[in-house]
């Protein structure tokens, strides 16, 4: 088994992270630092170490969970806030999260323990789609739909989505789907602070065809090999497609929140909230890995 394929294999990342890692000098095969790309090894037999530090294959790990809000998605926290892994049983051993979300966002994340798949789902060339519920207290004008679908340019970044809906009226406010496909940092809440919408809740309610369902804040469940199967099949590689256009909501009129869903702008998808999901809180999206 070829070192590189070992170490991902182990939760130390992406195939080509652990390349870095050997070249760095910082593996060791029964006490010999080995430095050269595609050097076997043998998990039966021999024994590996990082920085000093056995590493041993564990039994593949893929969760679904419901990060509630004030919970990081960091291994550590300097300040000492809750993380996902401190919620999760030590006995899973070592995971991590595939991207993240913020501090004060809510909803689907993915843990697991395998390199390859978390670099694979996440790889912002792979384009999954993510999509998220955000409550704001006004509703949209005519041009807000287009600015969304058109981008907007901040901190020397074009920000958009791929797809806008409005879901109706809670009592949190107004309920909007948006879609992702490449996101960056805080990407929708920047987006709405442009436009002058506060964001009082955020969700992601699905990643690619995985939805959160019933899931419950702090609760997970494990994914069953067709739905890793789909998500693999759903993080390919895209060409990039020339920016959206908003539809023109009639004339420069609100859609009504009180009556059905007007029709989506950009492309089409189906979505729905999930079941038994209760509006509450105020929302953000994520740290780094880009997406909400």
């Amino acid at each position: 088994m070829r070192l590189q394929r070992f170490l991902a294999a182990a939760g130390l990342g992406s195939r080509r992270s652990c390349e870095g890692l050997i070249t760095a000098g910082r593996v060791a095969i029964d006490g010999h630092t080995v430095t050269e790309l595609g050097t076997q090894v043998d998990p039966d037999t021999q024994k590996v170490a990082v920085d000093g530090r056995p590493v041993s294959l564990q039994a593949p790990v893929f969760l679904a969970y419901y990060k509630p809000r004030g919970v990081i998605c960091t291994a550590n926290d300097p300040e000492g806030r809750p993380t996902v892994l401190d919620l999760l049983p030590p006995t899973m051993g070592r995971l991590f999260t595939v991207g993240r979300l913020d501090v004060e966002s809510e909803g689907l994340l993915l843990v697991t323990n395998q390199g390859e798949f978390a670099h694979r789902v996440s790889h912002p060339r792979h384009g999954l789609e993510k999509v998220y519920h955000v409550f704001t207290p006004r509703i949209f004008a005519g041009t807000s739909w287009r600015v969304l679908l058109k981008g907007v340019e901040s901190e020397g970044e074009l920000l958009q989505v791929r797809y806008v809906r409005p879901k109706g009226r809670t009592p949190d406010g107004y309920r909007y789907e948006i879609v992702l496909g490449e996101g960056r940092n805080r990407h929708i809440r920047r987006m709405f602070e442009i436009l002058d919408h506060p964001v009082r809740r955020l969700i992601r309610v699905a990643i690619g065809p995985l939805e959160l369902e019933t899931l419950r804040p702090g609760t997970w469940r494990d994914l069953g090999p067709e739905e890793i199967e789909e998500l693999l099949a759903a993080a390919v590689p895209r060409r990039r497609s020339p920016p959206l256009s908003a539809a023109r909501p009639g004339r420069g009129k609100e859609p009504r929140m009180d009556a059905q869903p007007t029709p989506p702008f950009g492309h089409p998808r189906e979505g729905r909230c999930p079941t038994g999901l209760t509006p509450s809180g105020g929302g953000d999206e994520r740290e780094s890995e880009g997406g909400a």
